[in-house]
């Protein structure tokens, strides 16, 4: 069987119905008939869980005819690709290991079906709805309340343990079914998870006479897991609540003018959709009538409005604020910058982070450490400390129920997926748990200047001509189609203020990291940098004066040249950001130093990095410059991370053990290597991640000592006669609320804190 998804390398014991670890998160799709490609779609309400995947993983394994599998922990679906003669006997597997597979059914989009897991879901054991779900726990705790009450108060008479036994079995029943249906697959195929502890527990106690305590600890177990349940579920649904953002419907103007109202999922690409002050934006597109100011918290984490004209972008999800505009369509509703970051997110809570992956190789040996110590303690101790077999027993059962891993293991992923919504809302895209984790470790960061440091809208300030034998008028028509046909902001600056020549450009070619260069009137011309001129020896002493003295003001220069001779000198500044400044002085604060890296001259560049607060500057450097440079980084500081918006900057991104994209400004190659993306270009969302990463690993580590503590009081006092088993159960499901609301807090943590 070939299995497409990342399989995790240690599976935690833990089996709680609770989301107490994420493994992988690949798209799962549907179409009307449950299947797309042959692949068929399942959702599984009792399966979010790693180690309930591997349960899953570990009941196929001997099926022939399965293609892949594809889970998606977070809405509960299995995606199963398999011969259509294998899937009956997969499913058959699936429930035999306990779970009820359910085919999702979308009569919509494939986007559709890939978000119906994410409605509805229940969190209870049996699939039923929360209030039915919790009606039936807290009768099933009476009914054990009711037992305990008849063993503590009642004549011991044979019709009172009657009472009890009955009360007891009732409550264990309707609290536990689901425990002992996956408890007892576990065991018949000898594997240790928190339903086969709880089974084991429940039944030994039962049968040693402490029936209204089995009872208890069943209903204890059954109402903590599911509060549990639903508390990782709102780390795990922070993210996707932005749905709720985007308008169900939109109003599409028609061929004959007039406009109607339609669902959002029937719009069409260059459809035109009006939307009015007030109202939020329902799709991506482009400003074609009509000036507004957008709030585009949503998608930047930036509630200050944006001024939009005709032909800026605009974003589903966001609120035009002012002025009703019509806008062109140019992504599908399923395609949306929104949807995503929501799916980016989604991949992210995916990924295990090094923390999670260590509490789960911990916990695979913890439980069955645990366990053998149980079985020591039933079968040793009547020998050797002369405690009775009852007594032997009964302490043995208190120690399987402290053996489930259940707090240990939630204490990471919980508190892993809350960091990574909380820097969702803020704009900051983390593209993974271990970026999330490794932030906080930054010692170095180097920086490209265009876009990054600056604003990246570099304007023309001067153009000075070489004398020569061809006209002004000439040299600016072909400074001006040249520039045109570049995407580099420094010649985007110098076509913005040259009217074009409009001549015909032939053999065009990219100097990467230099200029272009084409043949215009079968002259062959040249438009690039100073590095670029000297290379082609056309640098003179009167000219390098003249350059001199324009890079030392932090003027960026770029030359028109003939094969021959330079013709003129074209003069671009660009100005630092507002916020440059203020993040940099936040990043020497938190001992972090700043490297920019620029193809720009050395001198400009040492000269914005003086303005802006910068550490040291590189100029003169190409893409492979760029990547040398990290890598001297690395071996210098250690843990160095790079941020750029362009794809010279891609190389570097890559190399560099983080890389940071600016998101709005920056090209796609940009944001695709990089693994963390900034929504809204702001410098600070830097300092602000690698706050947030130190936060994430204190809460994390808080977590996991508060969960080994409560299990080491536990264990001690289960030896001496100081717990008994529905304290036990308590305890451990008392830890682990305690460590999912402890993780919850980063949802509600300002990254620009810098305490806890």
């Amino acid at each position: 069987m070939n299995t497409t998804t990342s399989k995790p390398s240690t599976m935690p014991t833990c089996g709680c119905t609770s989301a107490c670890a994420s493994s992988s998160l690949a798209s799962s799709q549907a179409s009307p008939n449950n299947t797309k490609d042959g692949v068929s779609v399942f959702r599984i309400p009792t399966m979010d869980c790693a180690s309930e995947e591997g349960e899953i993983r570990h009941a196929i394994a001997g099926i022939t005819g399965v293609r892949s599998l594809q889970f998606q922990l977070g809405s509960r679906t299995l995606a199963i690709d398999a011969e259509a003669e294998s899937l009956p006997l997969v499913l058959e597997a699936i429930r035999k290991a306990g779970f009820k597979p359910m085919p999702l059914v979308s009569n919509a989009s494939d986007a559709d079906a890939q978000n119906h897991g994410h409605e509805g879901h229940s969190h209870d054991h049996d699939n039923a709805r929360f209030p039915s779900g919790i009606q039936k726990y807290v009768l099933a705790l009476a009914l054990a309340v009711g037992a305990e009450s008849i063993s503590f108060f009642a004549p011991d008479t044979r019709t009172f343990q009657g009472m009890g036994m009955v009360l007891s079995v009732a409550a264990i029943a309707l609290a536990g079914f689901s425990t002992y249906v996956k408890g007892l697959a576990a065991l018949r195929k000898f594997r240790l998870n928190i339903n086969a502890l709880m089974t084991v527990a429940v039944t030994g106690a039962f049968l040693i006479g402490q029936w209204p305590e089995a009872a208890m600890v069943m209903a204890l177990y059954a109402i903590a897991e599911m509060i549990e349940a639903r508390a990782v579920d709102r780390a795990r649904g922070a993210i996707k609540s932005l749905l709720d953002l985007t308008p169900e419907t939109a109003e599409i103007r028609q061929p004959d003018g007039s406009w109607q109202i339609f669902p959002v999922s029937s719009v069409v690409l260059d459809a035109v959709v009006r939307i009015k002050p007030g109202a939020r934006i329902p799709v991506d597109g482009v400003i074609a009538i009509g000036s507004t100011s957008v709030d585009q918290a949503s998608v930047t984490g930036e509630s200050i409005p944006v001024d939009k004209a005709p032909g800026d972008a605009v974003f589903a999800g966001t609120i035009n604020a002012t002025a009703t505009i019509e806008v062109r369509v140019t992504s599908l509703p399923s395609n949306s910058l929104l949807s995503r970051i929501i799916h980016a997110v989604e991949q992210a809570q995916g990924s295990r982070a090094p923390t999670q992956q260590f509490v789960d190789k911990f916990a695979a040996i913890y439980t069955p450490a645990v366990f053998v110590l149980a079985l020591g303690v039933a079968i040793l101790t009547p020998w050797l400390m002369d405690w009775t077999w009852t007594q032997a027993i009964y302490k043995a059962l208190v120690l399987l129920v402290i053996a489930c891993p259940c707090a240990l293991v939630i204490s990471t992923p919980v508190t892993v997926v809350s960091g990574l919504a909380a820097a969702a809302r803020r704009g900051i895209l983390i593209k993974g748990g271990v970026h999330l984790e490794g932030a906080r470790k930054i010692k170095a960061l180097a920086l490209d200047k265009t876009g990054t440091i600056t604003e990246g809208k570099p304007v023309l300030v001067d153009t000075e001509f070489v004398k020569s034998e061809i006209p002004e008028w000439q040299v600016l028509g072909w400074a001006g189609d040249l520039s045109a046909h570049s995407d580099h902001p420094v010649s985007k600056a110098i076509a913005r203020s040259l009217d074009p020549g409009n001549s015909i450009l032939e053999d065009f070619k990219v100097v990467a990291g230099r200029g272009v260069e084409a043949r215009l009137d079968g002259q062959m011309l040249i438009l690039g940098n100073h590095r670029l001129i000297e290379d082609r020896k056309l640098c003179s002493s009167s000219i390098e004066a003249r350059l001199a003295e324009h890079e030392a003001l932090g003027g960026t220069v770029t030359m028109l040249a003939t094969q021959n001779q330079v013709l003129a000198i074209f003069v671009v500044a660009d100005t630092i950001k507002e916020t440059s400044r203020e993040a940099l002085a936040q990043l020497h604060a938190l001992g972090v130093t700043t490297v920019m890296l620029t193809g720009d001259n050395e001198a400009t560049a040492k000269t914005i990095a003086k303005q802006a607060g910068i550490d040291d500057a590189r100029g003169n450097l190409l893409p492979e410059d760029k990547l040398t440079a990290i890598e001297e980084l690395q071996k210098r500081y250690g843990l160095t991370a790079m941020t750029g918006d362009g794809i010279n900057d891609a190389p570097a991104l890559a190399r560099s053990d983080i890389g940071f994209a600016m998101g709005v400004a920056g090209t796609d190659t940009a944001m695709e290597a990089a693994d963390v993306v900034i929504m809204n270009d702001d410098l600070r969302r830097i300092p602000e991640t690698i706050v947030l990463s130190r936060k994430t690993q204190a809460i994390l580590w808080q977590n996991i000592t508060l969960a080994l503590g409560i299990k080491a009081i536990f264990l001690v006092l289960a030896l001496f006669n100081g717990a008994s088993m529905w304290m036990a159960v308590f305890a451990d499901m008392g830890a682990s609320l305690l460590v999912v609301f402890n993780g919850l807090r980063l949802l509600r943590a300002n990254p620009g804190e810098k305490t806890i």
